[in-house]
């Protein structure tokens, strides 16, 4: 489908232009994982089950959520 067409399509609201798209290549920037190991003291270890219990997500998902927050609070 030609870009004209596509953009009409999304302008016009007609129709999902999902079923336009091909997903099975789409790619998202700076999303490539990189496995890493890190070793806590088991107090923390615990108290992030907990918190993630809590909220309940994964131990790994807390962790990842905390850190790229932090991240972008020392970007600012």
């Amino acid at each position: 489908m030609k870009t004209k067409n596509f953009d009409k399509q999304f302008d016009d609201d007609a129709i999902d232009i999902i079923d336009s798209l091909d997903l099975s290549t789409a790619k998202r920037p700076n999303q490539t994982h990189k496995r890493v190991n890190v070793d806590f003291p088991s107090w923390m270890v615990e108290s992030l089950d907990k918190e993630a219990s809590r909220i309940g997500v994964t131990r790994q998902s807390i962790i990842k959520v905390w850190l790229a927050e932090r991240l972008e609070q020392s970007t600012l």
